[in-house]
Formats: structure tokens, sequence, C-alpha cells
């Protein structure tokens, strides 16, 4: 029996063998891991984040933002219509040829507005385009009744 040996069956028990709750343990400290890598993997997005040998390299982002009204930001700053991003596009990859830009619109804003925008960007040569989004809670799998 664990603890003692056969001889000694009028004996207390003095000693606790811990190793199975020790496997135990480590056996549910796995299970825990692995989930958490699952959950946090299927929850996020694939980016692609820059890398750097030295923590010195200051990113620029382009930040585009279109309101359903019609108004138009860029880098927090209103300009007169869409056409005024490819001027300012231009301008800012010619100081960065690393330039990232980040389409924010609204929900409301045509779809063709949004790929104009697209469109004035790329054809200022800025090759690293992504959109602003706000996290939508998780969806809840519907369920389908047994046959």
């Amino acid at each position: 029996m664990a603890g003692g040996t056969a001889d000694d069956t009028d004996d207390a028990i003095t000693a606790i063998n811990v190793t199975p709750l020790v496997d135990i343990t480590l056996v549910l400290l796995i299970i825990f891991m692995v989930t958490a890598k699952i959950i946090v993997k299927s929850e996020s997005i694939p980016l692609d984040l820059p890398s750097a040998s030295q923590g010195t390299d200051v990113q620029t982002v382009f930040s585009v933002a279109l309101g359903a009204d019609g108004q138009t930001q860029v880098d927090q700053r209103a300009v007169q219509n869409d056409d005024a991003i490819l001027a300012l596009a231009t301008e800012a990859h010619n100081k960065d040829a690393q330039l990232r830009a980040v389409i924010k619109a609204d929900s409301a804003v045509p779809h063709g507005r949004v790929i104009h925008v697209l469109d004035l960007l790329k054809q200022a040569h800025v090759a690293k385009i992504a959109f602003g989004v706000t996290p939508a809670p998780p969806l809840v799998p519907v369920k389908q009744p047994n046959k």
C-alpha cells in the first residue's frame, strides 16, 4: 500500500505518496497551456508585423479616415476630398519607402469610395495597406437539430 509495506498491516500510514498528485497537476498544466494557445490564436487576426534588429527605428503610419458624412482625414487632419490623398501619400512615401497605410472607414461608407482610396494609395506606391477594424464579439455557433 501507499507508504507502508505488506508486513505492517496494523500500523498507521505515516507517509503520503505525492507522485500521483504531481502527475495530475502537470497534466492539467499542460492541458491549460495548450488550450490557452488555441484560444489566443482563434481570436486573433494574422498581422504582417515588422522586424527590427534595434529598437531605434520608428515606423511611419499613414492614416486615412473616411467618415459616413463624406469627411476625409489624413493623419487626423481634415482634407478637402479623397483626391487630395494621392499627393499626401506620394509625399509621405517619398520620405519613407517602408510607409504603411491604414484605411479606417465608417461602416456606412460606400464600398466604391473605399476602393477609390485604396487605388489612390496604390498609385502613390504604398505597398503595405491595412484596414482598421473594431473587434467584434465571437460568433456563437448555431446548433443543428438532431435528425
